[in-house]
């Protein structure tokens, strides 16, 4: 069984672990999040603040699309400390759009991008593993029953505080390290869509054979 660290069961001392793994997570987010609340539109200040102050990699994915993919990469408690950051900035921000009433915290959502072929171990025997953290944490776990769109992967949606939600990205880490993915995989791009895929094709067949 995973601990609230992600640590154990994944072989050796947790220091050990800790040191040893580089963890790759990506999350999907909409865009004006991203362009606002995490300062895309400002030059990235914020963004920026968290990659210096986690030591995580922080990459967002281009485009115009409603939907960008962020991708954290570094060391276990990198990843954790950058995702952390990120689920208290949105946390203040839908706090400050709540015109201050105190009506407690408003619940997160952050939807990590896993490979279809890790989501049982993450759901585990009639659905054992996923309740056992639902439980453990407090957080909501929701583990999307389709593919993204043109990928091998789905979104796992995590809600609630800040708080609730590192205990249960840490939990969900430790179970997708100790299952890696099989075969290959197709990652999840947000701007490709069947319609453009289809038009590019009839655009090909249209200009007759090539060469």
């Amino acid at each position: 069984m995973a601990s609230p660290d992600g640590a154990s069961g994944m072989g050796g001392s947790p220091e050990e672990t800790e040191l040893s793994i580089t963890l790759t997570l990506r999350m999907l987010m909409h865009g004006k999040v991203m362009v606002g609340g995490l300062g895309a539109a400002r030059g990235g200040e914020t963004v920026k603040r968290i990659r210096e102050q986690s030591s995580a990699r922080i990459t967002i994915s281009e485009g115009s699309c409603p939907e960008r993919i962020t991708t954290i990469t570094g060391s276990t408690d990198a990843v954790f400390r950058a995702v952390s950051m990120i689920a208290f900035k949105l946390e203040e921000d839908l706090g400050a759009g709540s015109d201050g009433a105190a009506m407690g915290r408003a619940p997160v959502t952050l939807r990590l991008v896993i490979p279809a072929s890790q989501c049982g171990s993450l759901i585990g025997k009639a659905g054992a593993k996923i309740r056992e953290i639902r439980e453990s944490t407090g957080a909501q776990v929701q583990v999307a029953g389709d593919l993204l769109p043109n990928s091998t992967e789905r979104a796992v949606t995590v809600s609630g505080v800040p708080d609730t939600i590192i205990q249960c990205v840490r939990q969900i880490c430790a179970v997708i390290l100790e299952s890696p993915p099989k075969g290959a995989t197709i990652p999840y791009h947000p701007g490709l869509s069947l319609g453009t895929i289809l038009l590019s094709a009839n655009q090909v067949r249209g200009h007759g054979p090539l060469g």
